[in-house]
């Protein structure tokens, strides 16, 4: 027998169907009219939570001060004309903008940054935690926002954190930092430079990813005071001054590093170490350069390489030395300029008169090389050039004498004792490690150092000060061929006039380097230290068949 249908009351029929989709309009109707609504309370949760969490983050000592600052902000606020409604209005804005909808990539994206926060939460249990502590603030499991006070992504990649820690990790312990500064590093991402920031008064740790230094900085003349030297450039956090800097695009500002000589500098004297190519000698003669600008300059190169022959027959360059005979006596006669510069400054303090003005002009003497230099001199049963050095170092900040010295890094340990006591202007140039940063600057970098650099890139510090990421302008030799020419003109630009012979092409042409030559040939002599005026025949020096200089003899004595 066929079964009866039902009827249409106990199916509801077509009015159930209709009621269905009315509600269903109705609520997405009521959705797009509460939608603002919803997103202002959204908002107002998001807000009121980032609140919390940091007063709950800040120290107990600062929270009375923090809530009796904000009920005073409430109170003025209140008893201004139209001010509860402006900052009504301006708190609905921010809501509606802090709970807003996301889109879809944006949800996606979210996920990936805190998977990637959590990864690195599970990281730091091992080193932020102890097996004591009743309520660890990292532990297996937990909740990385309450250890993360703050973080930023930019395209994936983690570019700012900062973050509590507990207040029995050992942070005045250097090992203890670079265990944890080494795995933050590795879980942010390699190849980037990473800067720490630790706070041991409020238990927190910053990293913050730095952005290159600039290395279209050509030289230029910069506009400092007489005494003050630009060693490089480097991050606006680290400086509170800057200068303006010309490219090829117009005028900008960039955060120097400025390093200050003469009769009242605690540093008067400057190393610089580095790799091979790592942009020492570019730091040397970007000092020549504004040197040259209010002084006279004695240049000793002990590499041989050529990298100043740009500078003999300029005014105000004293010699370009190359040799160890040639060196042994231009630093003779340094060391007597300075006796006689300290000997002419007591007695007019003496009389009562204003210093000379020879005794005014400073006297730069830049080595380039020395421990070169001292091993060629040990070979040649010569005396050791960097013996000469010790009464410039020692004295020459009462005499107006700057000592500016550059090695490679792996000779560092032959330098002498009187370098390394009396240079506490440090520079290290090109790919570091962060120990031989420390050995070098004897305080370890805030940033992390990076295998790949380019040249003139590296770390300062002047005296005890704080170390800075430096960036030397680009200062080639104007006759490498191989350098680019907007920079080799930059250069030509800044060279005082010629008073004599120059190197090079388009110059006066040199003697053959088979015809004889004067005394330390490739050099601009120096007369003999006793002051005979004789300086004795010798052949042209290896390597060397050119005379890079065409001045006079330097002067023992200038009285």
């Amino acid at each position: 027998m066929a079964r009866r249908p039902l009827s249409a009351g106990l199916t509801g029929g077509v009015g159930l169907a209709r009621g269905r989709e009315f509600a269903r309009s109705a609520a997405y109707h009521a959705a797009d009219v509460l939608h603002p609504l919803i997103s202002v309370a959204r908002g107002l949760g998001v807000l009121a939570r980032g609140g919390l969490r940091r007063l709950t983050g800040m120290p107990a000592d600062r929270r009375a001060p923090a809530l009796l600052l904000a009920c005073s902000c409430t109170v003025i606020v209140a008893l201004v004309p139209y001010g509860p409604a402006v900052t009504a209005i301006a708190v609905m804005v921010a809501a509606g903008w802090a709970g807003r909808e996301r889109a879809a990539g944006d949800a996606e994206l979210d996920g990936e940054e805190n998977e990637r926060l959590q990864l690195l939460y599970e990281s730091l249990v091992p080193y932020l935690s102890m097996p004591e502590d009743p309520d660890p603030l990292y532990a297996h499991g937990g909740d990385p926002e309450e250890a993360f006070l703050t973080h930023a992504f930019e395209d994936g990649r983690l570019v700012s954190l900062q973050l509590r820690y507990p207040a029995y990790f050992a942070d005045g312990e250097a090992v203890a930092r670079a265990r944890v500064e080494q795995l933050l590093q590795i879980k942010a991402g390699r190849g980037r430079e990473y800067r720490f920031d630790w706070d041991e008064e409020a238990n927190r740790l910053t990293l913050t990813v730095l952005p290159a230094l600039p290395t279209d900085i050509l030289a230029q003349r910069f506009v400092t005071t007489p005494g003050e030297t630009v060693l490089g450039f480097t991050d606006a956090c680290s400086v509170q001054r800057t200068l303006p800097v010309v490219d090829d695009e117009g005028i900008r500002d960039e955060p120097p590093v400025v390093w200050r000589t003469g009769r009242r500098s605690t540093e008067p004297h400057l190393l610089a170490l580095g790799r091979p190519s790592g942009g020492t000698t570019t730091l040397l003669r970007s000092i020549v350069l504004q040197a040259l600008g209010h002084g006279d300059v004695l240049l000793i190169d002990g590499g041989g390489a050529g990298g100043y022959t740009c500078f003999p027959g300029r005014e105000g360059v004293l010699a370009l030395e190359c040799s160890p005979a040639g060196a042994l006596a231009s630093l003779e006669w340094a060391c007597h300029e300075t006796e006689r510069r300290l000997t002419a400054a007591n007695h007019a303090r003496q009389q009562g008169r204003p210093l000379p003005e020879d005794i005014r002009r400073p006297l730069w003497i830049v080595v380039d090389r020395p421990t070169a230099l001292s091993h060629l001199a040990t070979g040649e049963g010569r005396p050791d050039p960097q013996e000469l050095l010790e009464v410039p170092l020692r004295h020459g900040r009462a005499a107006n004498v700057t000592v500016a010295v550059a090695d490679h890094l792996e000779h560092a340990h032959l330098l002498g004792e009187a370098v390394l006591a009396h240079t506490h202007a440090r520079v290290i140039l090109g790919p570091a490690t962060p120990e031989q940063v420390r050995t070098a600057l004897g305080a370890p970098p805030h940033t992390t150092p990076t295998p790949d650099v380019p040249p003139g890139r590296g770390y300062a510090r002047l005296g005890s000060g704080p170390v800075h990421r430096v960036q030397v302008p680009a200062t080639p030799d104007p006759l490498d061929e191989e350098a680019a020419e907007a920079e080799r003109q930059a250069v030509l630009k800044l060279l005082p006039r010629a008073t004599g012979p120059l190197y090079g092409g388009g110059v006066e042409a040199a003697p053959a380097p088979d015809a004889p030559v004067p005394y330390d040939a490739g050099t601009t002599s120096a007369r003999d230290p006793d002051g005979t005026g004789a300086s004795g025949a010798a052949g042209p020096v290896e390597g060397f068949g050119r005379h890079l200089g065409g001045g006079e003899p330097l002067p023992v004595q200038a009285t």
